[in-house]
């Protein structure tokens, strides 16, 4: 297909009996509830130091934390889109924000580590449905080639979210402690609860059919003991990654996921459509979100332990200096989602943030202990510009190749990919750091002064993420450009 890189106009052919005043209702509904979960889920970065110091957690509970709110994030993420094509999304997205609303509560209340990963982990499952339904909602009101233009509200919207989270963390923990850095979500999560009730208005387009329950279920067995491999493999206070316990779960994921497959291959309604994966352009984009979500969901947990235990930052200090990251964020997504409104064309900024991003990984390898801090901003910063320059536009380019009944699956296909890969980014930089500090001693970690084998293992750590960001570049240079639409 003949693209056109020259600017045009581009007008919204919006769905009947929407008007525009509607569309900008929609979009900030959509908008309020997105970055009341986003912060929510990044205020925990800057406070986990903190409350693994006080809960008595190890490195491995530190980091599943995090990995817990992935792994259901991910998990639930497809059944929150096959749901999005059979029923009303709007009414999806409520449930979706009531249930973050009360594992929010359960999080602030948690008397130890293992409470808090429960409620981390049903956290996340409202989180899979907020985050799915958000671009289901989008494509269902907006088309492709305008979408460009909000979808890099969409990535701004998560930028300013990811520098106030680690930021309100560390003032909150300094400040009223950490319980609060859960709490803080609760007030955000019932003004957008009020706000898309009144002003959300969304076509209902159902699909017949029935949820595929076991689907499910053997998803999210299979990705938890593969993450569980990923997080306990190579550490010393579990097992070897050569060991029979290495093996039984390598090999239980393993089976599990082919039976997965084959169900899925025979339902009439599958949770994950597989034939979506024969598409390439929608298998090269879920490839390259997983090795983007590395530094989406990875970097910021452990930045958060090299600005405070390796360099002796206060929380709030540490929230400041994760800001960099987050601005080139904003800056890639805004000024590339709007050229791709303007002119039509997406892969080259994809092929270029790859590039850019992945420069700034392993750059940031390079640092240490004793590495200056305005060099170390300068690298977050440019991770941050190729970061955004990719994330939303890969889920726009996917959402442009089917219809809108099915783009629901299609957006929570992407979504699963994103959160899966950062959940295991996350896991396997999190042994990483594991056998790195095997020998730090836990006065030395609570200590005043700062710890040089943390900062130094950092180092370690980036260098591996910065491997797994290199796919992303293979990926999204086959990635054939074809035109967006202009209707939805």
């Amino acid at each position: 297909m003949q693209l056109k890189s020259r600017s045009s106009v581009v007008r919204t052919n919006l769905p009947e009996g929407m008007t525009h005043r509607d569309l900008r209702w929609a979009i900030a509904g959509i908008l309020a509830v997105f970055f009341a979960a986003m912060v929510s889920m990044n205020v925990v970065v800057t406070a986990l130091p903190v409350i693994s110091q006080e809960l008595g957690g190890t490195q491995i509970q530190y980091s599943w934390v995090v990995t817990a709110t992935l792994l259901a994030n991910a998990a639930s993420t497809p059944v929150w889109g096959k749901l999005a094509d059979m029923m009303s999304k709007k009414t999806l997205f409520q449930v979706a924000n009531v249930i973050f609303f009360l594992a929010s509560l359960g999080a602030g209340f948690a008397p130890n580590m293992e409470t808090l990963i429960a409620a981390r982990f049903v956290q996340g499952i409202g989180l899979g449905g907020l985050a799915a339904l958000a671009m289901a909602i989008m494509a269902s009101i907006v088309s492709p080639r305008e979408r460009g233009k909000y979808a890099g509200y969409i990535g701004a919207c998560l930028a300013t979210a990811t520098a106030l989270g680690p930021l309100i963390g560390g003032i909150t923990v300094d400040t009223l402690g950490w319980r609060w850095c859960f709490f803080v979500g609760v007030p955000l999560s019932v003004f957008a609860l009020i706000m898309v009730a009144t002003t959300l208005r969304v076509p209902v387009i159902r699909t017949p059919g029935r949820i595929d329950y076991l689907g499910a279920l053997l998803l999210v067995v299979a990705s938890g003991l593969l993450l569980i491999w990923l997080s306990f493999a190579g550490t010393p206070e579990f097992f070897a990654w050569v060991s029979w316990q290495s093996a039984l779960f390598l090999a239980s994921a393993l089976v599990l996921l082919a039976v997965f497959v084959v169900v899925e291959s025979r339902v009439h309604n599958p949770i994950i459509q597989l034939r979506m994966l024969i598409d390439r352009t929608t298998f090269l984009a879920a490839v390259s979100s997983a090795s983007i979500a590395v530094c989406l969901f990875g970097m910021p947990a452990f930045l958060g332990q090299y600005f405070q235990i390796g360099r002796g930052l206060s929380p709030t200090e540490s929230g400041l200096m994760i800001l960099p990251l987050v601005l080139g964020n904003l800056i890639g997504a805004l000024t590339t989602g709007r050229l791709i409104t303007r002119y039509g064309r997406w892969k080259v900024y994809i092929v270029s943030g790859s590039f850019i991003m992945s420069s700034g990984m392993f750059a940031l390898s390079t640092v240490g202990a004793g590495t200056p801090f305005p060099l170390v901003l300068s690298y977050l910063l440019i991770v941050g510009l190729g970061f955004g320059a990719q994330m939303q536009n890969l889920m726009l380019i996917v959402q442009n190749t089917v219809s809108v009944t099915r783009v629901g699956q299609a957006s929570a296909l992407i979504a699963f990919f994103r959160v899966f890969g950062g959940a295991a980014g996350t896991s396997i930089l999190g042994s990483v750091m594991a056998l790195q500090v095997a020998g730090v001693t836990a006065a030395e970690v609570n200590g005043a002064a700062p710890s040089p084998t943390y900062a130094d293992a950092t180092g370690t750590m980036f260098l591996v993420a910065a491997c797994l960001t290199l796919p992303a570049i293979i990926t999204n240079l086959l990635i054939k450009e074809t035109a967006l639409r202009t209707t939805i």
